[in-house]
């Protein structure tokens, strides 16, 4: 019988073809049925979308994430910002006499301060941001209030399985 579908003589990969043998063995399948399919898929463009959505959703989710390290680099910089403010307007002047005492304070000051840093970055729980998000959060993350009152509110009585069955009778 005669076929109006131009022949092709490829050459598989023993791997493929033996995934091509396999195929065939169901019933109503053809080589040339599984080749189409195959051909039509990668001409299509299928696996080429499938893969860019994933790349997108992954991109997505990356630019989020910079979004949220740039809203905590904002607070820090700003918590810096108003503590050297306050700092600055609240530290007396220190007189000549008593210079080398306060230098002396302010190094062993200083020491205790990068020991606290040190405690905090190595447990790996951040005080600023853990307080910062407590506060800016949206709301979207926490329950509305009418959520929250209905969890305060008595569950409503519902009817045993023995009070069922009698309904039902």
């Amino acid at each position: 019988m005669a076929s109006s579908n131009p022949r092709i003589h490829p050459y598989l990969k023993p791997s493929v073809f033996a995934h091509l043998q396999a195929a065939k063995l169901k019933p109503g399948r053809t080589e040339s049925d599984i080749v189409n399919q195959a051909l039509a898929a990668f001409f299509s463009h299928e696996h080429d979308d499938k893969r860019d959505a994933a790349l997108i959703r992954r991109l997505d989710r990356l630019s989020r994430q910079i979004e949220g390290l740039e809203s905590k680099q904002i607070i820090a910089a700003e918590a810096f910002a108003l503590f050297v403010r306050y700092f600055l307007t609240v530290i007396p002047q220190v007189s000549d006499a008593d210079k080398k005492a306060a230098q002396a304070e302010g190094h062993a000051r200083f020491e205790t301060y990068l020991n606290s840093l040190q405690s905090i970055l190595q447990d790996g729980e951040p005080i600023l941001f853990n307080r910062m998000e407590d506060q800016l959060s949206d709301g979207s993350k926490f329950f509305t209030e009418d959520e929250l009152a209905r969890l305060h509110q008595p569950r409503p009585e519902r009817p045993s399985k023995t009070e069922d069955a009698d309904a039902t009778a």
